[in-house]
């Protein structure tokens, strides 16, 4: 099927969502955008199997919208007038409507805060605004309720850290990520001096803003992966007093006894201990050479000195049927975390998997998700953040589950964008919110660790004039 559009400002918004209905969809545009100042003229021309239906559409513009809100509303407009004629084409409807975004959450927030839809009407505004299912639309009212954590203060920041490091590459993982032996200690301590310098301008920039850091998240990579004389090193470096401090530990091999000393000593308060799934044979399938013993003893050690921990699952995992998963789903419920992540496996153009020959099969994948969501929920668990990728299986999403008010405060700040982010490291992004203005501006670090190291001097300059 190809498709045919006149508005090229909005290709790959409309590629994202035809690609949703099937990988041989494709999006062109003839360039003839409507030159209307007050009315538009849209048009979709269908070709399948030959044939060509031609789909149009007008619609005037508000002169009390802003141009960003007026195209807004034209992008919204034209994703439904697709959804729509792809759901009568090929007689099938999507989980989440019409919606490609990251964050379905933030924009319902959005919706709320600016008075166009009231809070309990949140469901059924996502049903009749964007033709999402109800299961999805009753997730994302659900989560909002469970956010009770967010405060609007553009005095009130988030610290991450980034440490693109891991023992060795999953075959899924898209994250710029180095492998150890191949950096070296030598590189890994060139890198660490950077860290700091930074982290020195940084904590200059904290004080002349006058911000409060809430929380501080060091995130992969998996900085588990470093020796204990470098996570000390690390974390003497984060001198922040928070509440909330998390440190992924994804990889159960990287942990010892002496790491989570370490951790606790220097106040980390949260761990994430990431199984992915419980089945040995799948873990070797996506090169994950960790056993379940592994994960046990570790999670067993991080409960022994009180850390707040994380376990993550992966839906959609090649060649995992639904009885795999819901065995490994029953292991979890069996540690009984204090929150669980269920993500549906993405195959994004940089994993390794993307490329591998076995055929990937997402038969079961949303009835993965959807089983989870029932499990989890009749033990005691609530959902409290969402996200979705690009290229995820079935256009399916990302949910953090929470129990016992164990909700991951920089999880929400940064879904909901709600707070200013300050990224610290290789492959960093820095987010400043401006709540009254309602808008975001972004800083992106280098992206390889050498590339950072090289050119941390003109990176510290630019983070100082983006928090001018």
């Amino acid at each position: 099927m190809t498709i045919k559009t006149n508005v090229p400002a909005l290709e790959i918004e409309l590629k994202d969502l035809a690609n949703l209905f099937g990988q041989h969809n494709e999006i062109e545009i003839d360039h003839q955008e409507s030159k209307n100042t007050t009315i538009l003229h849209d048009k979709f021309v269908v070709e399948n199997n030959g044939q060509e239906k031609v789909f149009e559409f007008s619609y005037q513009l508000d002169p009390n919208l802003s141009d960003l809100e007026q195209k807004s509303l034209r992008k919204k407009m034209l994703k439904n007038h697709l959804y729509q004629m792809l759901n009568k084409e090929l007689k099938m409807s999507l989980p989440w409507g019409s919606l490609t975004g990251i964050r379905p959450t933030k924009l319902v927030r959005d919706m709320i805060e600016k008075g166009q839809i009231k809070e309990y009407l949140a469901a059924e505004a996502l049903e009749k605004m964007f033709f999402v299912s109800e299961p999805k639309a009753k997730l994302v009212a659900n989560i909002l309720k469970n956010q009770k954590c967010i405060i609007r203060n553009d005095n009130l920041i988030d610290i991450y850290v980034n440490i693109p490091i891991c023992p060795t590459r999953c075959v899924y993982c898209s994250f710029i990520s180095h492998k150890l032996s191949a950096l070296g200690d030598e590189k890994v301590e060139k890198y660490l001096d950077c860290l700091e310098k930074e982290l020195a301008a940084v904590k200059q920039i904290i004080a002349d803003k006058a911000y409060i850091v809430r929380t501080i998240y060091v995130g992969g990579g998996t900085p588990s992966v470093l020796s204990e004389s470098q996570l000390e090193r690390l974390l003497k470096m984060l001198t922040f007093s928070v509440d909330e401090f998390t440190v992924e530990c994804g990889r159960a091999d990287t942990i010892t006894e002496e790491k989570l000393d370490i951790l606790k000593k220097f106040g980390v308060t949260r761990l994430s201990i990431n199984p992915q799934t419980f089945c040995q044979a799948t873990l070797k399938r996506i090169g994950r050479p960790v056993s379940t013993a592994q994960v046990l003893k570790a999670y067993s050690m991080a409960l022994e000195k009180g850390f707040v921990v994380n376990m993550d699952m992966i839906a959609g995992l090649p060649q995992e049927k639904f009885a795999t998963f819901k065995k490994s789903l029953a292991t979890l419920l069996e540690l009984y975390p204090h929150n669980i992540t269920i993500h549906t496996l993405s195959l994004k153009r940089a994993a390794d998997l993307k490329w591998q020959s076995e055929s990937l099969s997402d038969k079961d994948v949303e009835k993965m998700v959807d089983y989870s969501y029932k499990v989890l929920s009749e033990n005691g668990y609530k959902p409290y953040y969402l996200y979705r990728q690009k290229n995820q299986l079935k256009g399916l999403e990302n949910v953090g589950y929470f129990r016992d008010e164990h909700v991951c405060i920089f999880n929400i700040d940064s879904m909901e964008e709600t707070n200013t982010i300050i990224g610290i490291g290789a492959g960093a992004m820095s987010k400043r919110v401006f709540n009254i203005e309602r808008r975001i501006e972004r800083q992106h670090n280098h992206k390889f660790i050498e590339d950072y190291c090289q050119n941390i001097d003109k990176i510290i300059e630019e983070k100082k004039n983006f928090y001018k």
